[in-house]
């Protein structure tokens, strides 16, 4: 069976759009932007007045040799024009090298900033590989288009405007004339089928971006993809995305060797035109042979960089559709943001309640109905129900990931709506059921629960986790890789690695879900033993499977399909011989292994 998408290349965006994205990041280096900007008019003022130094040149060694002398005025005017057309380039290019380079790294921090800023919903709808593809694309699309902007583009419009001025002031109207009419045809040429062509470059970053997506997703996924043994179904769903990038890449190479033959046709008739009429004004006596010369040299200087001018608006309209992506990430709306009066939460203990919560991810999928609860400060509920009954989104609500439709979560009797989400998450610890770790060091991993820990403090939080002595007795010791999201260690490893980071954290309020579900029997006792001791002074929930860990909690609720349907202490819950109970002695008897089948063995 194979799955593939074929949709149509993304619409033309307003390229104006883009470059007013762009502008606040580049007038952040106004100085160096304006002192560019002079040394670019200096370099070209004197890049076309060396042609009129020429001529005079040529005109003076023209004369006969008894009346010739060295014209030495025309020789150092040549040479000094020469130096500041290659000076001031030079300056120019040197200035502006910290406003591109600052500029693409304003953009890529601000957007990096914006993604980590977005909510959850966005991050478990993306696709990763095709992210990262469009945020490389587009940061070397800035770059691209900084350089061909002002070192091509500005100049050559510059230089264009000055020569067909001095051709007017000098010579017959028809030299003007032909100069801005082979520029024109050449520009709307260019331009009339550069657009045509985009549609190949869009298609081509989609399709790149779509296979890039199933390559790093397939890469992750590598132990799944070897349990199915389906490495030939991921090979052709990326070949096969290939395959469409290669079609669209062959039109475009196609259209562009059109482009670049058409191009040739209308400069080689204007120089050709040119060449002609200057011919006639000498063979007439109206023009010299410096004249001449100074016509041919313009010619040279224009149509060298108007024959790359095709080149170059193609780039920048390549980059600008690269940029297209990126700038529509950070177009993308925080769905859960700060309040503008937000304020810092400050406390050391905490109470949290739940009053009449409802909640869905979709619209047409509730997941909890009127949820409430309360856990006073230093107390512990454990929530236990069936998978997918809603325990989980609890702690997604209560971290502020998603707001509640209805109804309020308050922790010292403040909604966490009126707080600032750092403040609020910072003083909420959670050791989650699937653990994943960074690509870095055990140290790292443990120390990211409070960065600016000392290393003593890191290992006072393992041996808390009991996983110091396994970290030591490692060759590399706390500096062990642990390999992409934590798989060179096993999963009871990567538990203790994750219950460490958060005991290194020390927050009020702890989450537990499902903390020791991957520890054997004797290693989950230690831990419970210390994790009791850690939750006495803490206000705790407990997302719970196994019942035996939490008959010391204050108060348990049970959950079914997003409502409470029984709460009380552990002794209550089995006198009351409901839900509760038949899990439990389910539990006991040992013929339940999930929570899950009692959907199926509990009445309801």
């Amino acid at each position: 069976m194979r799955f593939s998408h074929s949709g149509p290349a993304p619409a033309r965006r307003n390229d104006l759009h883009t470059l007013r994205a762009l502008w606040p990041y580049i007038w952040a280096f106004r100085g160096r932007v304006i002192f560019a900007m002079c040394c670019l008019v200096i370099a070209k003022v004197a890049s076309v007045i060396t042609p009129i130094y020429l001529k005079d040149l040529v005109d003076g060694l023209s004369l006969p040799a008894t009346v010739m002398v060295l014209p030495l005025a025309a020789v150092l005017g040549y040479g000094l024009a020469r130096l500041l057309t290659s000076v001031f380039s030079e300056l120019r290019d040197a200035l502006f090298a910290r406003v591109t380079q600052g500029a693409i790294q304003r953009v890529a921090s601000q957007l990096f900033e914006h993604l980590l800023s977005l909510s959850l919903r966005f991050h478990m709808q993306r696709q990763t590989g095709g992210l990262t593809r469009d945020i490389e694309r587009g940061t070397k699309g800035i770059g691209f288009l900084l350089n061909f902007m002002v070192f091509n583009i500005i100049p050559t419009v510059l230089e264009i405007s000055m020569v067909a001025g001095i051709l007017l002031w000098r010579y017959d109207w028809t030299f003007a004339v032909l100069t801005l009419g082979t520029i024109a045809a050449y520009i709307v040429f260019t331009l009339l089928v550069t657009e045509r062509r985009m549609v190949y470059r869009r298609s081509m970053n989609d399709l790149d971006s779509k296979a890039n997506s199933k390559a790093i997703d397939a890469l992750i996924n590598y132990e799944t993809v070897k349990y199915f043994g389906n490495e030939g179904y991921e090979r052709d769903r990326y070949d096969n995305n290939l395959g469409r990038w290669v079609d669209s890449a062959v039109k475009n190479q196609v259209s562009l060797n059109l482009l670049n033959m058409g191009q040739g046709v209308i400069i080689t008739l204007g120089i050709t035109l040119l060449l002609w009429r200057s011919a006639v004004g000498v063979v007439q006596g109206t023009m010299t042979v410096g004249d001449v010369v100074l016509v041919s040299a313009y010619l040279t200087q224009l149509y060298a960089p108007l024959n790359f001018l095709g080149f170059v608006y193609r780039e920048i309209k390549h980059s600008l559709a690269d940029m297209e992506r990126m700038f529509d990430l950070l177009g993308n709306q925080q769905e859960v943001a700060d309040q503008p009066d937000a304020r810092d939460l400050r406390t050391s203990r905490a109470s949290v309640r739940f009053e009449q919560v409802q909640f869905s991810y979709e619209p047409n999928r509730q997941i909890l109905f009127d949820f409430s609860f309360e856990v006073p400060a230093g107390h512990t509920l454990a929530v236990v129900g069936a998978s997918g009954a809603g325990k989980s989104t609890l702690s997604r609500l209560l971290f502020r990931f998603y707001d509640v439709d209805s109804g309020s979560i308050l922790i010292n009797d403040e909604d966490i709506r009126s707080l600032t989400q750092a403040s609020l998450r910072a003083h909420i610890g959670i050791v989650p059921q699937d653990t994943v770790l960074f690509n870095d060091t055990i140290l790292y991993n443990i120390a990211y629960g409070r960065p600016q820990a000392d290393p003593e403090a890191v290992i006072r939080a393992a041996q808390a986790a009991h996983i110091h002595d396994f970290i030591v007795s490692l060759p590399d010791g706390y500096q062990t890789q642990v390999g992409e999201r934590g798989l060179k260690l096993s999963g009871g490893e990567k538990q203790r690695v994750a219950i460490a980071r958060t005991l290194l954290k020390d927050p009020p309020i702890l989450i537990l879900d499902e903390a020791t579900s991957a520890l054997d029997t004797h290693t989950e006792r230690a831990i419970q033993d210390e994790l009791s001791q850690i939750a006495r002074d803490r206000t705790t929930l407990i997302i719970a499977h196994r019942l035996s860990t939490i008959v010391d909690a204050d108060q348990i609720i049970v959950v079914d399909a997003g409502r409470i349907v029984e709460r009380g202490n552990h002794a209550a819950l089995l006198a009351q011989a409901g839900r509760y109970a038949q899990m439990w002695f389910l539990q006991q008897s040992g013929q339940d292994d999930d929570v899950q089948d009692l959907t199926d063995t509990v009445p309801k």
